[in-house]
């Protein structure tokens, strides 16, 4: 007598879920810089170097843990954004004071500009994201939906040299940062063992599960 071989079950993912990390990340650096947009800080550039540690380097690094756990969005995402932030941080450093120094009293209009267009390619990136976030669950989606509010509202107001416009920008930068980071403390709630989890709902078109770990 044959016997008809077992489909072996799949294998669980050997490393934890990177995302509540990536979101995290996203968060702080966010917080950051659109409170320096929104005029609340007397300082200088403190989002600066987060964003190449935590927004940028830890950010990059679980979208990398993310291609390891065959999530494709969250890689997406997270991967793409810690490049942005590392790349607005090179940005800043090594493009900005050639600029300031070659543009003279048109300097900040040129570094305007240039903002203005690094804004609006992430919001065409960002656009098909959020439309695919509603695949993921309602918090997620949140974190997209306002984070394409603020890149609109900066872009405008960066390429109108509309300081009331990238202020309003940072406002609502603050907002996504709050919403990324409740999505990130979801995230860890509801990846431990335990009774504590935080509602993130379910995907748009279908009945909202019980909490799962967040990008997965």
């Amino acid at each position: 007598m044959t016997e008809t071989p077992r489909t072996p079950a799949p294998a669980a993912s050997a490393i934890a879920d990177p995302g509540p990390l990536g979101l995290a990340a996203f968060a702080l650096t966010t917080f950051l810089l659109s409170a320096k947009n929104a005029g609340w800080t007397d300082g200088t550039d403190a989002w600066l170097g987060y964003a190449f540690a935590y927004g940028g380097l830890v950010q990059l690094l679980a979208g990398m843990w993310e291609f390891r756990n065959r999530n494709v969005f969250g890689a997406t995402a997270f991967s793409t954004y810690g490049g942005f932030w590392i790349g607005l941080g090179l940005y800043v450093q090594l493009v900005a004071p050639t600029a300031a120094k070659a543009g003279g009293a048109n300097a900040e209009s040129l570094i305007q500009n240039d903002l203005g267009w690094i804004l609006l390619a992430f919001a065409i990136f960002n656009t098909y994201m959020l439309l695919w976030s509603t695949q993921v669950n309602a918090a997620v989606f949140g974190v997209f939906l306002t984070l394409e509010v603020t890149e609109i509202i900066l872009f405008i107001g960066n390429l109108s040299h509309s300081t009331g416009t990238v202020k309003l920008g940072g406002w609502i930068g603050v907002l996504t940062a709050l919403v990324a980071w409740y999505t990130s403390a979801a995230g860890v709630a509801n990846g431990m063992p335990g009774k504590l989890s935080l509602p993130v709902g379910g995907p748009f078109g279908r009945s909202a599960a019980p909490a799962e770990p967040v990008m997965e």
